[in-house]
């Protein structure tokens, strides 16, 4: 779980999660991704009588990076530290239910733990402005991308595929993203995203568009590709259009004065344009292709500042 300051949340969303799941499914270690916060972390707030919950490590950062950061390095701590079945990551707000939880649970336990479960949203609590800009995004995502937005943070992964993950420079920007550009096994299942347990989102919409950004960027090339073809595909218009008028012109009594010259000129200026954009992608996607970047297995330790162990007690 990456948090910022909401220790009373995830306080509140630890001991729900504890009298949801069955104790016969699991045992459950949590990884509290503290993304920098001002407030100081309690102890006595996170300690309690589980009966599910075996332990608790709260993975302190050095700087606030975001919560899609702060996944990639709470994965690649897991990956290099824990030995477990499997990994669930979730909001600590509350947004991500208990009960969803046991539906991710189960719905992997169905699965006998070969794919990745992911939570397919049912039903939105945002506001209508926040949901139209959501479809908005979706609709530019699918443009871009081929791929279809329908889900968060939230799911379950087999901790093997941790070995591909953090090894994806692609999981720095967008967990989701990563997983899908991985090409690994995932399914959805659909569950009702809940409300926050204490205090007010501090995503704004520079943040969100931010966040939609960062997921687009993890098929870069994907983009790139699309972007050059339409680029090549307008300058090719272009050019048939400047054929076409000077047919017109040359062979026609159609054409009326100053309309040849002007819309030559025009049309030069597109097909010059789409040809310099198709130049920029192209070398874009090349360099892109000798650039490594950040690695989360390598680099993670660089941003981790402190790890506080809080034993639970039966």
């Amino acid at each position: 779980m990456p948090l910022r300051d909401d220790w009373l949340s995830v306080a509140e969303l630890i001991r729900r999660l504890d009298r949801a799941i069955p104790p016969a499914s699991c045992d459950a270690e949590i990884v509290l991704i503290d993304d920098c916060s001002v407030q100081e972390c309690s102890q006595d707030d996170l300690r309690g009588e589980y009966s599910v919950v075996r332990k608790i490590q709260v993975l302190r950062l050095r700087r606030n990076l975001g919560h899609q950061r702060a996944i990639a390095i709470g994965l690649a701590y897991i990956q290099k530290t824990t030995n477990c079945d499997a990994v669930l990551v979730m909001d600590a707000d509350g947004e991500d239910t208990p009960q969803g939880v046991v539906d991710l649970l189960q719905a992997y336990s169905e699965n006998n733990g070969t794919k990745a479960i992911f939570a397919k949203r049912s039903r939105r609590s945002e506001s209508f402005v926040f949901r139209s800009f959501y479809h908005v995004y979706r609709f530019l995502h699918q443009g871009l991308t081929g791929i279809s937005v329908r889900v968060g943070n939230f799911s379950i992964i087999p901790s093997r595929y941790l070995n591909t993950l953090v090894a994806m420079s692609e999981l720095w920007n967008h967990y989701a993203a990563a997983l899908f550009r991985s090409k690994l096994p995932f399914t959805m299942i659909p569950i009702p995203r809940g409300t926050r347990i204490a205090g007010t989102s501090r995503m704004n919409f520079i943040a969100l568009v931010s966040h939609g950004l960062s997921a687009i960027s993890v098929f870069g090339d994907v983009v790139g590709v699309r972007m050059l073809i339409a680029s090549l595909l307008g300058s090719l218009l272009a050019a048939l259009g400047i054929v076409l008028v000077i047919f017109i012109r040359l062979f026609t009594e159609r054409a009326i004065p100053g309309w040849a010259t002007y819309a030559t000129g025009t049309l030069v200026i597109i097909m010059i344009q789409s040809v310099s954009i198709a130049t920029s992608f192209t070398f874009f996607m090349l360099s892109n292709r000798t650039n490594l970047g950040f690695l989360p297995l390598r680099d993670y330790s660089f941003f981790v500042e402190s790890v506080m162990d809080i034993p639970s007690h039966e």
